[in-house]
């Protein structure tokens, strides 16, 4: 990849390399979930999966990055699978430095990760978690999320929210799915 790439050809590639991600049935409950301002949790990931593609492009990082592996560990760096929002009695009180975690072992339930995809989702919250990313995908998750955050914290959009399906809701409806899927 020697010319910088568009941002269709940035969307393709996360298309192309996120799809088992992007079509996995647990992302409707990111898809129920605000993150930031008026963006889902859904849209979020995929933004950060953009930008980490678009800033390891526009670095000529590519002979130091596996591309598959960012783009997994962009997509699934919020795969908490929860609305943060909910009070639920308190436990969402340390998201912010647990939710990584979380979003790991999630993901270690539903795919096969490698090391650097691992790493990069559990760590991606540095300094917040006082480990950093060991791997430059980590870091480029890292960023590319405070960036995306930051934009959609500030975004005067954040005062335009459409109503989403309960995530309860559609929580449920995953669970029914999965129990069908091993009915048959």
């Amino acid at each position: 990849m020697s010319h910088l790439l568009t941002r269709t050809q940035i969307q393709q590639l996360v298309a192309m390399h996120g799809h088992e991600i992007i079509g996995h049935r647990h992302m409707d409950i990111e898809r129920c979930c605000y993150q930031h301002g008026n963006v889902t949790t859904f849209a979020h990931s995929i933004r950060v999966a953009c930008l980490a593609v678009w800033m390891a492009d526009r670095a000529h990082l590519w002979h130091h990055v596996d591309l598959r592996s960012l783009i997994r560990a962009a997509l699934l760096h919020d795969y908490f699978l929860y609305d943060w929002h909910d009070w639920d009695n308190g436990t969402h009180r340390w998201h912010g430095f647990t939710h990584g975690h979380a979003a790991l072992v999630n993901a270690l339930r539903d795919f096969k990760l490698n090391a650097i995809e691992k790493d990069s989702i559990e760590k991606h919250m540095f300094p917040l978690t006082p480990i950093p990313p060991r791997y430059i995908e980590g870091y480029l998750v890292t960023l590319a999320d405070k960036i995306s955050a930051t934009r959609e914290t500030l975004s005067m959009g954040r005062f335009h929210k459409k109503s989403l399906p309960s995530a309860q809701v559609r929580a449920t409806m995953v669970k029914n799915d999965s129990r069908q899927e091993s009915v048959r």
